[in-house]
């Protein structure tokens, strides 16, 4: 599975602090079921926004500075290749993106010999105020699910399971949720932090119990709480020690539930 150091580790919650690219190395040839992916977005330029009814800058930190189309390309077939060699074929993979990354992302995911299933549009019910009132108000982001593009092998696809959660009615592309709630974050924020909601759909629509979780850009590991609560195994990198303390601190409030 991975033959390196653990940031803290149980049973089945895995946490590694360090580069990405230094771990993923680590990680055996099609050993992970399922990965979601919420990658850098690049787009912290000193722009600004809202939050909570206040001015803030959109700098998140160093790790989503913007940079050059190529530069960002490069990145995203570069973690993109090693995510397919950890995958195991009837796996698939999940990123988490808007705008500023998501077509490089599509793109890239089919240079490196995925397939797209379906783009998924996460529709947020009370986005941020746009406050230069120059465009529309950005309230959605796009959450593309992929597989190996490889003939006669089955992909795992919990159809029942989605139909059920929807109202015994097929389940759509177009997801609606609140930005994650308060009580979330109560451990700790991150500042792009997904609603649990979200990860328990894509959990339970792509994997099994006990199946191995891997996500590569963790942060507070909303994928590892899910994961957790669903009975699977999970291994998240971060390479922001923060950021991993925020992880353990969730993991070990829902071990006391």
């Amino acid at each position: 599975m991975y033959n390196g150091k653990y940031y803290f580790e149980t049973e089945n919650f895995k946490l590694i602090n360090n580069d990405v690219f230094k771990v993923i190395k680590k990680i055996d040839d099609k050993s992970i079921n399922m990965i979601f992916a919420d990658p850098p977005y690049f787009l912290s330029g000193n722009g600004i926004t809202c939050s909570g009814g206040k001015m803030v800058s959109v700098n998140k930190g160093e790790w989503d500075k913007k940079i050059d189309i190529k530069q960002k390309h490069d990145f995203n077939k570069k973690w993109i290749k090693e995510c397919y060699r950890v995958l195991k074929d009837e796996g698939t993979i999940w990123i988490s993106g808007t705008l500023h990354n998501i077509y490089s992302i599509g793109m890239a995911l089919e240079e490196e010999g995925f397939r797209i299933i379906n783009n998924i549009t996460w529709q947020k019910t009370n986005p941020p105020p746009n406050l230069a009132c120059k465009t529309f108000t950005h309230s959605t982001e796009t959450i593309l699910w992929a597989r190996k593009d490889l003939k006669k092998v089955k992909y795992t696809f919990n159809y029942d399971i989605m139909k059920e959660l929807n109202n015994n009615k097929q389940m759509k592309d177009v997801w609606t949720t609140s930005l994650t709630r308060l009580s979330e974050k109560k451990c700790g924020k991150h500042p792009t932090q997904k609603p649990l909601e979200i990860l328990n759909k894509i959990i339970l629509a792509s994997t099994n119990e006990n199946d191995l979780i891997l996500d590569p850009f963790c942060g507070s590991s909303t994928t590892g709480i899910s994961a957790i609560k669903l009975n699977r195994r999970y291994i998240g990198i971060d390479n922001n020690k923060e950021y991993m303390e925020i992880s353990k601190r969730r993991y070990e409030k829902e071990e006391r539930k």
